[in-house]
C-alpha cells in the first residue's frame, strides 16, 4: 500500500511540476504582451513608406501583398490559417523588399498579439499548429524572449500530453491484468 502511495505521489509530482512551469511562463507571456501592446502604435498597417519596389503601381507584388496583409489583419487572420495570414504576407513583402518600412512596422506592432494567439493555440491543444506559428514569428525575430517562453510552454504541454498518454496506457494495462 505504501508503494502505491509513493507511485501515486510521484505521478502527481510529474504532472504538477510542468503545470507550474506552464503557469509561470504563461504569466510572463501575458505580462510582456500587454506591455508591448500598450507601447505600440494604435493603427496597424498605415503606410509609412512602401520602399523602393512599390512605386505606386497597383500591380506590383509588394502592393498586392500589403493589401492582402491588411485584409488578413482586418479579418483577424494574424498567424493562421497557413498560407493566408498577415504575418506570412508581410514576411513575403520583406523577401521582395527587405527595406519595406510598412511591413517591418506592422510585424513589430503585431508581434505581441501574435504571441497571445499562439498561446491560445497551445492552450487549445493544437501543438503542431502552435509549432508552425512559433516558427513563423521566428522568421521575423529569431531572438525574441517571448518566443523562448512560448517554446517552453509548448514543450511543457507536449510533456504533459505524453505523461497523460503514459498514465492512460498504464491504466489500460492494469485493467487487462485484472
Amino acid at each position: 500500500m505504501f508503494r502505491s502511495f509513493l507511485a501515486t505521489s510521484r505521478r502527481h509530482a510529474l504532472v504538477l511540476i510542468p503545470l507550474a512551469l506552464l503557469l509561470v511562463s504563461a504569466c510572463g507571456i501575458v505580462w510582456y504582451s500587454r506591455v508591448s501592446v500598450a507601447a505600440s502604435i494604435a493603427h496597424i498597417g498605415t503606410p509609412t513608406s512602401t520602399g523602393a519596389n512599390a512605386t505606386g503601381d497597383a500591380d506590383s507584388g509588394v502592393t498586392i501583398l500589403l493589401d492582402l496583409a491588411r485584409d488578413a489583419m482586418r479579418d483577424g487572420r494574424l498567424v493562421a490559417p497557413q498560407g493566408s495570414n498577415a504575418f506570412e504576407f508581410y514576411l513575403s513583402v520583406l523577401q521582395l523588399d527587405p527595406s519595406n518600412l510598412t511591413a517591418r512596422e506592422a510585424l513589430r506592432e503585431t508581434f505581441p498579439r501574435a504571441a497571445v494567439e499562439i498561446e491560445g493555440t497551445i492552450n487549445g491543444g493544437e501543438l503542431e499548429e502552435a509549432r508552425r506559428e512559433i516558427d513563423l514569428l521566428r522568421e521575423f525575430d529569431r531572438d525574441n524572449f517571448t518566443l523562448a517562453l512560448l517554446g517552453g510552454k509548448l514543450s511543457a504541454a507536449r510533456n504533459i500530453l505524453t505523461q497523460q498518454h503514459e498514465m492512460e496506457a498504464e491504466r489500460i494495462q492494469a485493467a487487462r491484468r485484472r
